[in-house]
Formats: C-alpha cells, structure tokens, sequence
C-alpha cells in the first residue's frame, strides 16, 4: 500500500471508524429498557459469531452455544426476545454507521479531484478543446430517473433521522446526537401495511427537493461559471425522471388517479422550491427596481401553489424572463450584487421547468397485447379476425386506425385504465408542460408490433399523429430480445408513418436495455456483454438511417443488477456505442447512498457529466474494444453463459434459493408497492423480479448473479493457452476492467461461511458446493488478473467501508439463517405454519431483512 493510498485508509478510519465508535457507544449508554445490557451481549454475539464461523459451525450451533454460555435463558420465549432485541439494536448501529459516513463524505472524497467538473476543466484547458467542449455540451444531458424498486428499507422517517444525524455529526453536535439517537431507539423500522404509489412518490419527491435540486442548480452554476461561452443556455444538461406513479409493469396499484395525483405533487414540489429561493432572494433583493418585480413573481408562484383548480396559469418561460430581467437590472444599476443568486435560481427553472422530473409511463408489452385482442371482440375499431394476423397485417390495420375508443366500453379494469392513463398525458402537459410526461415505456419488447401497438393506443385514445408529442420507448431485456434489438428496431425505422413520428420527435429515438432481467436470464457476463453488442448494432442501424439513438439503461444498486462502478462503466464507452446522453435509472438504496447529502449528490451527478463529456472528448476516435478483444469476450460470456444456465436448469435451483433464502418473505417486508412477482401463482424464473432474485441472494451472502460462470469461462481459456490474451484485455479495455471490478465487488460482500452448513446437506448439499467451488475459482482468476492479494486491493476505501458494514450485519445473517433453518425443520416436522414458533421465526427472517439490506448500501 503507497503512502497516498494508506493516508486515505487512516483518513477513513479517522473519519469514520473512529466516530462510528464513539457514536455507538453513546448509544449504548441510553436509558431505554435493557437497551444497555443488550449493546453489552450484542458486541459478545459478534464476537461470538466471528469464533463460530471459524470454527465452521452452523449459525444454530453458534446461537445455541451462545446462549448457554454467555446467558442464563432456558426459556425459548425469552431467548427469541433477545435475539429481537439484538436485531433492533443492529439495525440502529446500520442507521449509525450511515448517518456518520454521510457526515464524512467531503472529507473522504476530493469533490474538485478526478471525475469532477473542476477536473474536466483542467483537462478541457490542458488539450484546448474549448470548442469541442462547446458542440458536445449543445445537446447532451444526463437524465437520471428514480425509480421506486424496493431495494431500501427505511421508512421516511429513519431517512430523515439519518439525515439530521449527519448534520449533526458534521457539527459535532454531541448533544444533538444523543437526542436523536434516542428518537431512533423509539422510532419504529418495521412497515404494518406496504406504501401506495403515491407514497413512494411522495417519499422521493423529498429527495428531489432537498438533494437533486441544489445539487443540480449549484452543478449548472459553476459550469457556467467555468465555461461562460461553451453552457449552452437552451439545453438541459441535467434532466430528472420520475416512475413512482407511472410504473405500471406488474404493479397492479397504479392507477390513472395515481399518475395524475403524482403529477400534480412534482408541480407542487418544484413551485414550493421556487417559492423558497424567491423568499430568500427578496432578503437580499431589496433594491428600486427589482424588489417590485420580485414580489409580483412570489405572488405569482403562491397563487399557482395554492390553486386546487389548475386554472391559475404561470409557465417556465415567463419566470425565466422576470428572473433574465432581473438579472439585467441588477448589472446595469446595482453593480451585479447578488447576482449569483439570481443565475443559480435561473439555472434550476431552466432545468426543472414545471414538471421537476418527467414522469415516465411503464407497462408490459403482453398488456397492449391482450388489449388490443379485447378490443378487437369488443368494438369495431379493430377487425374481428385481428388476433390471427401476421405481424406485418397487424401493423398495416394499427396505422390505419381513424377513430378514438371510449374506455368505459371495456369491462377489464386493467385495459380500460390502460387507456385512461394515455388519454391523461395529454392533461399532464398541459399543466406541467411537454417535458412533464413524454415517454411510454414498453416492458418485454420483441417486436416491431409491440411498439406498433403502442402507437395504435395513442390513436385510439384520441391523439392526432401530426400531435403525437411522445416518445415511445422499447425495452429490450432478456438476451434473446437483446440479440434481435437491431432488427425489430429496422423494422421500425422503415415503416413510413413511424419514420414520420420520430421526424416529429427530432429523428431521436430512445432505446432502453435492462441489466436485471438481462442478468437472471443469461448471468453476469453474458448479460453485460448482450447489452454491450446491442448497443453496438443499434448505433449503426440508427445511422444508417439517420436517426439518433439514446440508450436508457435500466440499471439497480449491486453490480447483479448493471450497478456497480457506473461512472466507470460509462467512461469505458468508445465511438461504436451512441453516448449523446447518459441516461439510467436510480433505485432503492442508491439514491439514498449515492444521492443521500447534497454534497454526494453533487460528487456523483458531476462524475457521470464527466463520464460522458471526456469520453466524446478525448476517446470519440476509439472503438469500445477491437473486433480481437470482441471475439474474446464473446467466448468469455458463452462459456460463463453455459456455466450459468446448467446451474439455473438444475432441478433443485428454485427450491434452494425459496428454502434457504428469504425469497418467499421478501412481500412481508412491506418495502415498496408492487408484488415480488409478475404474476400470480407456482414460483418460476420468468415472474420473478430481479430486485427479489438479486436481493435473495444477496441476503444469502453467495450474491450469485454478480460472478457465477465468470470463474470457469477465465479457467477454460486459460486451459486453452489464452491466458494471456485476457490479461491483454484486462490491462487494455476499460469496459472488460469494469465489469472484473464490479465482479469482484460482488465477491467481496460474499460471505459462505453462513452457509456452510449445508455443504453436507442431503437435498442443498449439490448445490451449495457448485455455487462455492465457482467462488473461488472466480475469486482465484480475479486476484491472477489483478495480481493482488485481495478483492478490490485497488480500492482501499470501499473495501473498508464493505468490512465494517459486515460485522454490523453479521449477527443479523446469523439471525436470519438460524430462523430460516428452525422454518424448515417446524416444515420437515410437518409442523402448521399456523403455529405460534413458525410466525416467531417468519417474523425474524424479514425483521433481519431490513438491517442486511440497509447495511449494504453501499453497492453502487
């Protein structure tokens, strides 16, 4: 370790470790009842459990030995009490241990270092290329868009603890903490009853309001402060999307209703902090003519807030002009005072307009499939025979649709609401603007027709095609659909009425790619290099026809789910792959650990503009990788692809993963609005959601879909002398590199000493030994390529912020396993899951769910 690197790790501990320490013991000391013997047994279990599983024991005999010698319970009823006990009290430390690294964030990282804007400045001035700076910065964005999959488990009220903890830490307000760690011990973790979508709307709109908006403003204030003549005033640089309450792909509680309530609160939530920088601004805008002006606009923006009715009518563009003239008078007569505050509140209007973030409508192709079948018997809109068309007759009677279609002809709920929510676009834009909702996202596409279908909705829902202000937008996901993208998208692009639309919509067409699904259906490599050709081929079939395509990726937390080291990932991207914008979605717990402080905030929206401007900069002349390096991942990704497949084609692989993670628990948890499944009825892979699937086994501590098939793919080519072809890979592509890290992130938050046990198990035993053995033939290729010693050597800080997370959270996993193991024997016993013992032990499982999830918040 180089004398910079240790100097970060002492930084960190300084920083982190040490304050987590002092905090904790704090806590340790409140005077809540047998709170402070159970801190005492607590850090005794740790220890405990750290011993046990040096010891390979199971997590029963580590809880029952426990027991015996460190307590005098006998009784059952008073030992699971003290096992609950331990649970709250860790899942508190995990809130801890967030709030004081949240407190540390500038401190830890240099917010002017690699990857900033301050940066790119230096870089931009050192090469001279202020002019391609200016071009590029013309039409590019990054649009971030926030989802509400279920990968966090605070309730609003711990995020807004957490975030009063770490002002508090930064302040080193030593009396505050301790009285809001006493509000964390009383505040409660567990959710009685799942949120509605207007719930995790409204919880994200706190985001939007307290860490995207000054982040963002502040962001745009100091690149036009760096780059005056290049900032391009009539392009949004940074744009923000919105799915809560748009989101319909299996989340049968979103309704038309819900889309326009949730519409309304983005209009509200961005007029409200309008509002609040103009009040500001009149403290110090006091000046002869200028507070006038200022006052009309405050009186404007109350009425617009306060107006139940919508008929008040204030747009983007005539705020920007009273702000423009202010700004004018402020120069011509007041020598510029306090003119930066009026170009940092002109900045966010430019960028937020009235609609905050654009609210992205979502559903399943299958929906618009069944529908139009529906339609077909029901009315005379489409043909009797329409489901027996080819594709091509299909398409040809879509575009030919003259008249609209009353919703309430249709008896299905589903379908008529399907065509209410489209007719209701029309309604947002009007009060939110265009930007407030124009897309229409399609699930599962794998057809021309699917899109087509879409298209043909909006005709039937009263839409002219000369109007058709709407971006429609395929998801490609599973990696047949990946592989036959460029096709269906060819298909589009020559049929006249479609080509007429994009014409209408700036010959731009958005594309989105899913990692989730695309890593549960072929495994990690295989997924990402899917996607990555995808790309490829899209981008030229695009410009063949003279269409500029964006890539919007569907990207979660943990590397499983196309997380990981985003920035990098982008930054790898070369001239074969269109990078016009950056666009991905911001999930669960990578909004609160990427985007929790406004100075994170800050830190990561700038690394991903920094990611694409250098990358059009200084790599726009260099493919992503040469056609060699291709062919060569290309075996990597078939031979981890067979691996995966022969271990997701075992007969016992669903059965492990329901039996002995808390697959089967994940609804309980009560986390987010939609079902862990797509549709009702027996478990299979296809409904599965993958934030269900990732996160089972991310609980489990094998996180599987992070590296399976990665080890054999590296040992079969090593066999066949090309060993040192991929250290050339490695050492030469950046794209391969990334996804190596991310792998090796994965890893490092393995942990199969927890699960052991069943090594020797009589129906888990096959299975556990197959998805340890690649283990560590993953972990031994990774460290050979690396030449290191340790996972993630390179990255010293994330490696330590991984540790001191697990042994926060290994006495949940241990928790967890013991309950899960006691579920199955009460099963195997054939014992009621009615019964008193099996609804303790169900309980602990989703209780531990809360803390393990939490605590690897930083996955991204």
């Amino acid at each position: 370790m180089d004398n910079s690197t240790n100097s970060k790790v002492q930084n960190y501990n300084r920083q982190v470790g040490l304050k987590f320490q002092l905090y904790n013991s704090l806590f340790t000391s409140l005077p809540f009842h047998r709170v402070e013997k159970t801190g005492v047994l607590l850090s005794t279990f740790l220890l405990h459990c750290e011993e046990g599983f040096n010891k390979k024991q199971s997590p029963v005999e580590i809880i029952t030995t426990f027991f015996q010698q460190y307590t005098s319970y006998q009784n059952e009823q008073d030992q699971d009490d003290l096992l609950f006990r331990f649970v709250q009290y860790a899942e508190r430390q995990v809130v801890l241990f967030d709030a004081v690294e949240d407190a540390a964030f500038s401190d830890i990282y240099d917010m002017n270092g690699i990857g900033t804007l301050k940066h790119l400045q230096s870089e931009v001035l050192h090469s001279n290329k202020r002019a391609q700076l200016a071009e590029k910065l013309k039409d590019f964005s990054v649009r971030l868009v926030l989802t509400a999959h279920p990968t966090q488990f605070y309730p609003s009220e711990v995020l807004g603890i957490i975030n009063d903890l770490s002002n508090a830490i930064v302040n080193d307000n030593t009396a505050e903490v301790n009285s809001l760690l006493q509000q964390l011990g009383k505040t409660p973790f567990f959710k009685k009853e799942k949120p509605t979508p207007y719930d995790e709307a409204v919880n994200l709109i706190w985001f939007l309001q307290n860490r995207f908006y000054p982040a963002a403003g502040q962001i745009l204030t100091n690149l036009k402060n760096q780059f005056p003549k290049e900032v391009n005033e009539d392009n949004s640089l940074i744009r923000l999307g919105f799915w809560p309450g748009g989101d319909r792909d299996g989340n049968p509680y979103v309704r038309v209703d819900t889309t326009l309530k949730v519409a309304t609160e983005l209009r509200t939530g961005i007029l409200n902090a309008y509002y609040l920088d103009v009040h500001q601004l009149k403290r110090r805008l006091t000046f002869k003519g200028v507070a006038n002006v200022l006052a009309s606009l405050e009186e404007k923006i109350y009425h617009n807030l306060s107006d139940s009715s919508h008929s008040t009518h204030l747009t983007k563009e005539e705020i920007i002009q009273t702000l423009k003239q202010i700004r004018l008078t402020l120069i011509e007569q007041h020598n510029g005072l306090f003119q930066e505050m009026v170009e940092n509140l002109l900045r966010k209007v430019e960028l937020f307009g009235l609609y905050f973030a654009s609210l992205d409508i979502r559903q399943d192709s299958s929906v618009h499939s069944e529908l139009m079948a529906t339609i077909a018997k029901q009315s005379s809109t489409l043909p009797d025979d329409y489901t027996t068309l080819s594709e091509e007759e299909k398409i040809n009677v879509l575009l030919q649709i003259q008249e609209t279609l009353d919703p309430s002809v249709l008896e299905n709920e589903l379908f008529r609401d399907t065509l209410e929510t489209i007719a209701a676009i029309k309604t947002i834009q009007q009060r939110n603007g265009e930007e407030g909702c124009h897309r229409y996202i399609i699930s599962h596409s794998t057809s021309a027709l699917d899109v087509m279908q879409v298209y043909g909705l909006f005709m039937l829902s009263g839409w002219q095609a000369e109007q058709l202000s709407i971006d429609i937008v395929p998801l490609f996901e599973s990696i047949e659909d990946l592989r036959n993208a460029s096709r269906v998208m060819k298909t589009l692009y020559e049929n006249d009425i479609y080509r007429k639309h994009l014409e209408k919509r700036n010959n731009m067409q958005t594309i989105m790619v899913g990692f989730s699904d695309g890593t549960k259906d072929g495994g990690y490599l295989m997924a990402n290099f899917s996607i990555y050709k995808a790309k490829e081929a899209l981008t030229q079939i695009s410009k063949e026809y003279g269409i500029q395509v964006v890539f919007f990726d569907g990207r979660g937390g943990p590397p499983a789910r196309g997380g990981g080291r985003t920035h990098q990932f982008y930054a790898s991207l070369g001239s074969n792959i269109a990078n016009k914008e950056i666009q991905l979605t911001i999930q669960g717990q990578t909004i609160s650990s990427n985007f929790g402080t406004i100075d994170s905030a800050q830190f990561n929206m700038e690394q991903l503009m920094h990611a694409g401007v250098s990358n059009a900069l200084f790599y726009s002349d260099k493919p992503t990788q040469t056609t060699e390096e291709d062919e060569l991942l290309l075996s990597l990704s078939e031979k981890s692809y067979e691996a995966y497949n022969a271990l997701k084609k075992h007969p016992g692989f669903l059965e492990y993963l329901n039996e002995v993670s808390p697959l089967r628990y994940y609804g309980q948890a009560n986390i987010g609005s939609r079902p862990s499944k797509r549709k009702p009825g027996k478990l299979n892979l296809d409904d599965l959601r993958a934030v269900p699937y990732v996160g089972s086994w991310s609980q489990l501590k094998q996180n599987l879909p992070g590296y399976y098939g990665v080890g054999t793919a590296l040992e079969k080519l090593d066999a066949e002398g090309r060993w040192e072809e991929i250290q050339q890979l490695y050492q030469q592509s950046l794209f391969f590199k990334t996804l190596m890290d991310n792998c090796e992130m994965a890893m490092c938050k393995s942990f199969f000493p927890l699960t052991a046990y069943l090594a020797d198990h009589p129906k888990y035993g096959v299975l556990w030994t197959l998805i340890h053995e690649e283990y560590q033939r993953t972990k031994s290729h990774l460290l050979r390529l690396a030449g290191a010693t340790q996972l993630m050597e390179d990255k010293p800080i994330n490696r330590l912020s991984i540790q001191m997370r697990q042994r926060i959270e290994l006495p949940l996993l241990t928790i967890q396993q013991y309950a899960l193991n006691k579920i199955r024997e009460s099963e195997e016993q054939g014992l009621s899951t009615e019964s008193s013992n099996m609804k303790v032990y169900e309980k602990m499982v989703v209780r531990c769910s809360f803390g393990i999830i939490n605590a690897g918040r930083n996955s991204a």
